[in-house]
């Protein structure tokens, strides 16, 4: 198993069980993500894409804090005295892991929330494929208090994720909300005590780690593109993923998944995954 100690100077990484759990890594800073993070981060992603051994990616903070958004000093003030083409190459960064990496990631993604989530924390947030909160987890869109919009891709998450007479209000306002609004909202699957979220997480983590992976891979993948697809699309691309996913499958799922079900009578699928043999 390869260790990632020390790898990264604002990312921690942590390969256990089959769990890649992933840190920010600036508690000083409330995990406030700089033009470094969003280096690195690319950097973690496709370095656990090929580990093996990291079967499901959960993203989370050091300290009282998810992360607190963009970093103002060296994103905004320090960027800003820089040449026009850095600001073109700190925006591609971001958008390249929080958005294009992170989205469409080839394993399951889970945002663990344990504290404080501002700004353009809200991008990688709704990236992930599930999101877990503690209750006591603090969540706002501060930009509009300091006199800019919502940044990167901040407003279209919120417009995929939550209803728009919501998105408006905590947008507008810049008012805050806990984790048991998140959850009631639908920005986060659920919301426990913080004493109890890492638990929560690793038992959801356990759920998916039982499932076949490409199969899981080729389901989240069509269900976040069938989104921006017409019906008519759908029908093609949804029955190519199906297929894809039947012909790339080395454990051959289908096929075990109808032979305990139909001939062994083993499992009932509405219930219970079907026994993987590795």
């Amino acid at each position: 198993m390869a260790s990632y100690e020390g790898r990264w100077k604002t990312v921690d990484v942590k390969v256990q069980e089959g769990i890649a759990w992933v840190t920010f890594n600036r508690p000083e800073k409330r995990n406030a993500m700089s033009p470094t993070l969003n280096s690195e981060m690319i950097q973690v992603l496709e370095t656990l894409e090929l580990d093996a051994d990291a079967k499901v990616l959960v993203l989370t903070g050091a300290g009282d804090a998810w992360t607190a958004g963009m970093d103002l000093k060296e994103y905004f003030r320090e960027v800003d005295a820089g040449p026009e083409i850095l600001q073109e190459k700190i925006r591609r960064d971001a958008c390249q892991w929080q958005w294009k990496l992170l989205r469409m990631y080839s394993k399951p993604t889970i945002a663990m929330v344990n504290g404080w989530c501002f700004g353009g924390g809200f991008s990688p947030l709704v990236a992930c494929d599930l999101a877990i909160a503690a209750d006591e987890a603090v969540f706002g869109l501060s930009e509009i208090n300091w006199g800019i919009p919502p940044g990167n891709l901040v407003s279209k998450a919120m417009a995929d994720t939550v209803g728009h007479r919501q998105a408006l209000y905590y947008i507008m306002t810049g008012d805050t909300f806990d984790g048991k609004e998140a959850a009631a909202m639908g920005l986060v699957n659920s919301s426990v005590p913080l004493e109890q979220l890492r638990a929560k997480t690793v038992a959801l983590a356990a759920k998916l780690l039982e499932k076949n992976p490409v199969v899981l891979r080729a389901a989240k993948h069509g269900f976040k593109r069938s989104r921006e697809l017409t019906w008519e699309q759908n029908e093609d691309y949804l029955y190519a993923k199906l297929d894809q996913a039947q012909l790339r499958d080395p454990e051959k799922g289908r096929e075990e998944g109808l032979r305990q079900f139909l001939d062994q009578k083993s499992i009932k699928p509405g219930l219970q995954a079907y026994k993987r043999t590795e």
